[in-house]
């Protein structure tokens, strides 16, 4: 029986109709006009934006661990609730309470509202407790449970007084302002969220944000930042994006080879 392997390596599929029934005409479309309409060249930059995805979700799942890790530890040694800071929900995220602008149906406009900002927190908190197996499951497999998005908002302003003064500043060096550490850690939420579903990278600023990624896990911790530099893939892989113009070079390049060619032939 015939091997179904073969040491020869296998050459890209041409792109086709089958690209679209695979992708959806909206998902490849973005790809394509990016291409120039070069389908093979609208492919291989698709191609290219998956592999990026997944070398920045790997950076960024070094520093998630990293913030979650820092800020659990803060919140572990400046506490004093009664329990882990994980069972005292309801005490590390009391109500606090916001004016927030709000749809009204009834109304038909939108008004001003009441809005607890720690609604959530206590959800998240309340969610990992159970997928950890219960009150009872250890601290760090409940932390381990908290999503980014959790740990995303602990340094927005609507917990500056209650939370980063007092707790949290302690994560990062002395002297570190909350609202650095906010931007970064914002930006870097809305990053993962576009990676994490697959969406385009074309026009993102991706040498800025992996610069602000960098700059986090450094005040984190230094030598996870020296570490994230040493393994990442980003840096390359950004250098290597599929060019259309770079491609109609190259096509013009040869048609000036070939013409002074025939025009070398024509001499003779």
């Amino acid at each position: 029986m015939a091997s179904m392997t073969s040491s020869q390596p296998l050459q890209p599929v041409a792109a086709g109709a089958w690209v679209t029934r695979w992708l959806s005409s909206a998902r490849f479309g973005v790809y394509l006009t990016a291409a120039g309409g070069d389908q093979d060249l609208a492919l291989e930059l698709y191609e290219w934006n998956t592999d990026t995805s997944s070398a920045i979700l790997h950076d960024l799942a070094h520093v998630e661990v990293g913030l979650r890790n820092a800020y659990n530890t803060a919140l572990e040694q400046h506490t004093t609730y009664p329990q882990h800071w994980t069972l005292c929900g309801t005490q590390a995220f009391a109500p606090v309470w916001r004016t927030k602008r709000r749809w009204d149906r009834a109304q038909g406009r939108r008004v001003n509202v009441q809005v607890d900002v720690n609604t959530k927190p206590r959800e998240h908190l309340d969610r990992a407790i159970r997928e950890a197996g219960g009150r009872q499951a250890a601290p760090g497999k409940i932390v381990a449970q908290l999503m980014f998005g959790f740990w995303r908002y602990l340094s927005s302003s609507a917990h500056d007084v209650t939370l980063w003064r007092p707790y949290l500043h302690h994560a990062f060096p002395a002297g570190t302002a909350r609202p650095d550490v906010d931007i970064r850690v914002g930006e870097l939420h809305e990053l993962r969220n576009r990676v994490a579903h697959h969406e385009p990278l074309l026009t993102e600023d991706l040498q800025r944000k992996h610069t602000l990624l960098l700059e986090l896990a450094d005040l984190i911790e230094p030598s996870l930042a020296a570490h994230i530099k040493a393994t990442t893939r980003v840096p390359v892989l950004l250098t290597s994006r599929p060019d259309h113009t770079q491609d109609e070079q190259d096509q013009d390049d040869k048609q000036q080879q070939d013409d002074q060619e025939t025009d070398d032939e024509a001499g003779s």
